[in-house]
């Protein structure tokens, strides 16, 4: 089964990725990894963070002259800014102890994680509760991506609207469309609207706030059948939903239409089913979000993830002392004024784990050769009912 975990702090030495169950013969090259880390330092509005890092990752292992071994695949990120945070970050003892921080940031993870972990320095918690971790799940994305490519799926992003602006494409962007996305500042596929979305950011940077927004993540070309209904635990809308959920900032997930057919009558929420001798069962609309059931039924699978504003601020919030009770204002970190454009990448790098992890499941395969004849042999049997 394929699977990954991630280890590093935001201020550490490195971000660290290890990926298991790749099939062995999928070829690996690095410049692909960097591609991927490249796009997630994309957006408006991001803070000086970026500036700094450059997020090239360094294969460590499971990959011999381009191509995977089957074993495990460790990847590192070095945070080039550790040099600057080197004592403070420092994983020996120090002869001076650092200066803790003891007002936890609204928002933020910092007073839950430190009641929770018997800690008493928001450092120890804000650390690896980062968003600067999505990196190396970026790293790890950027792989299943290409195990999903042989298959011939293929996931990308675009935002779909910042603060109180939204984007209105004409249609649907398709996977040729990635390069034009990318290339808005703001990743937006409607030019007419970037200027809007833009100024709202900056509206934010001058008011001292941030912004958040909605984001879209679209999967072609996955066959009718990956995920299952016989379990909770197969379901592969819920499994996608949590995935995405993982990402710091992240507060909804829906499918399709989702919320809004809450509203509709029946005969308006679904996805009547239609059949010829070329396209075979077929829908006119996608409603549900190419998931039924949860199984993709062979239409376009449409996620959409809603971010809240970034909690750091430069006009901080108000919070309370956790030694001394007393009211304080909030710690003043470096921080991103938006960051949805970056964190739909990082959702792209989450659906296509859980995508590839239901194929491998469903298809099998120790070998990249085995799985595509397993599933070859899949599209020619449902092809025939």
């Amino acid at each position: 089964m394929i699977k990954f975990s991630t280890a590093g702090e935001s201020h550490g030495p490195a971000l660290v990725t290890i990926v298991e169950g790749v099939p062995a013969g999928l070829s690996i090259k690095i410049d692909s990894i960097n591609f991927e880390l490249k796009r997630r330092k994309l957006g408006y509005g991001r803070g000086g963070r970026m500036d700094i890092e450059t997020d090239k990752a360094v294969i460590l292992s499971g990959v011999r002259h381009a191509r995977s071994l089957g074993s495990p695949i460790a990847l590192m990120i070095e945070n080039l800014d550790h040099k600057n945070w080197s004592t403070l970050m420092a994983t020996d003892e120090v002869s001076k102890e650092a200066e803790r921080i003891t007002a936890a940031r609204p928002g933020h993870a910092d007073l839950a994680g430190m009641m929770k972990m018997g800690l008493f320095d928001v450092r120890d918690v804000l650390e690896r509760a980062s968003a600067r971790e999505t990196a190396a799940r970026v790293a790890a994305g950027a792989i299943f991506k290409l195990i999903l490519k042989e298959l011939g799926i293929e996931v990308l992003s675009h935002v779909v609207s910042i603060g109180r602006v939204e984007s209105k494409p004409e249609r649907l962007p398709v996977p040729k469309d990635l390069e034009a996305i990318d290339a808005s500042p703001v990743r937006s596929f409607s030019p007419k609207d970037e200027k809007a979305m833009i100024e709202e950011i900056e509206r934010a940077k001058d008011a001292g706030h941030s912004v958040g927004g909605i984001f879209e993540v679209l999967a072609y070309g996955a066959p009718p059948g990956l995920g299952g209904y016989q379990s909770f635990t197969e379901r592969l809308d819920a499994r996608l939903a949590s995935a995405v959920m993982s990402i710091p900032a992240i507060k909804g997930v829906e499918f399709g239409r989702g919320f809004e057919l809450a509203h509709l009558p029946g005969d308006e929420a679904h996805d009547e089913i239609f059949h010829d001798k070329v396209r075979g069962f077929f829908r006119k609309t996608n409603f549900a979000g190419g998931l039924e059931g949860g199984m993709t039924n062979g239409e376009t699978l449409i996620l959409r993830a809603a971010m809240k504003p970034i909690p750091t601020l430069v006009k901080p919030l108000k919070t309370v002392d956790i030694v001394s009770k007393e009211e304080k204002e909030a710690l003043k970190e470096r921080s991103d004024v938006c960051a949805v454009a970056a964190a739909a990448v990082v959702a792209e790098s989450m659906v296509a784990f859980e995508i590839a992890r239901a194929a491998l499941e469903k298809f099998g395969g120790d070998s990249l050769s085995d799985l595509k004849v397993n599933y070859r042999s899949y599209l020619k049997r449902i092809g025939s009912i």
